[in-house]
């Protein structure tokens, strides 16, 4: 019956009938979720990541939920529905779909430099919630956020209301590593200082392939400032481009982490550790910097 129950809720959720999803819950569920928080619920989650285009059974988790592989316009999910002996949804919920079979990363074995030559400080980097904002995000879970920051604490110089004014802005960023180049994103145009590109995330971005399979990922380049291209094998401390302020960005900033496979929306993240870098003055080996940390290469 689950197979039944489920195509219902994919024939209703995909018709905006949050009335008749709502109907197949058992009482306790239209208790703990009633029609307000319900449709509350399946309107974000629609607004969020689509339609549903394609459902197939997975597996049972826990012998009670049915889960399914499904794909909805932006993005690969697992619907997770269990019902009772009236072939009622007793439980409901969403969550990214994980590949079984994918690589397991926890850090990387390759020896890495700091992507850029200066003194830069770590805004966003950790492994909480309170030091790294990303950790929600299970490609960007260890990923960091870097400025440059004045002896006052300021990333601009005066007003900070264009991307000139920023000390990140046009700064040279290089490779960790000897890698390949495995993507290369170029020509999205740099934000005002303040707003927004939702519309594709990481901006101009760079993804590299070490030779131990890792994959470093770099975002918020300036316009038109990548000079290294998709198959290219490049050599540490080489240049990628120059950091900008484009994307999902609201000032300059290098946006970079280590993913266990090239793509984002299947990958699972993982600790980058580097080498030799100084931390607030004093020499570190095999570290791995957080948040409020100034940070610069040996």
């Amino acid at each position: 019956m689950s197979k039944t129950v489920s195509a219902e809720f994919e024939k209703f959720y995909n018709l905006d009938e949050f009335q008749n999803i709502f109907d197949l819950f058992s009482a306790e569920m239209k208790s703990a979720l009633p029609i307000e928080k319900t449709t509350d619920f399946l309107k974000g989650l629609k607004n969020k990541i689509g339609k549903i285009t394609n459902r197939e059974f997975n597996k049972y988790e826990k012998r009670t939920y049915a889960s399914y592989k499904t794909n909805f316009e932006r993005g690969l999910f697992s619907i997770n529905i269990s019902i009772d002996k009236n072939s009622k949804i007793n439980g409901l919920f969403v969550k990214p779909f994980k590949e079984n079979n994918l690589p397991k990363l926890e850090r990387n074995t390759t020896e890495l430099i700091l992507p850029f030559n200066e003194e830069w400080t770590i805004f966003w980097g950790g492994d909480t919630k309170e030091l790294n904002y990303h950790v929600e995000n299970e490609a960007q879970k260890n990923a960091f956020d870097i400025v440059i920051i004045d002896s006052k604490g300021k990333s601009f110089k005066t007003d900070g209301k264009t991307n000139e004014d920023y000390y990140a802005f046009g700064k040279k960023l290089i490779a960790p590593c000897d890698a390949e180049v495995v993507l290369s994103v170029d020509g999205i145009k740099d934000n005002i200082p303040g707003e927004l590109n939702p519309i594709y995330v990481p901006g101009n971005s760079v993804i590299l392939k070490t030779e131990n399979n890792e994959f470093l990922f770099f975002a918020h380049f300036k316009q038109n400032s990548i000079v290294v291209k998709q198959g290219q094998k490049i050599k540490q401390g080489e240049l990628l481009g120059l950091c900008g302020n484009s994307g999902n960005s609201s000032e300059s900033h290098l946006h970079y982490h280590i993913q266990n496979i090239e793509n984002t929306n299947k990958a699972t993240g993982a600790k980058s550790y580097f080498s030799k870098i100084f931390v607030d003055g004093k020499l570190k080996i095999d570290y791995l910097p957080i948040k409020g940390e100034k940070v610069k290469n040996e």
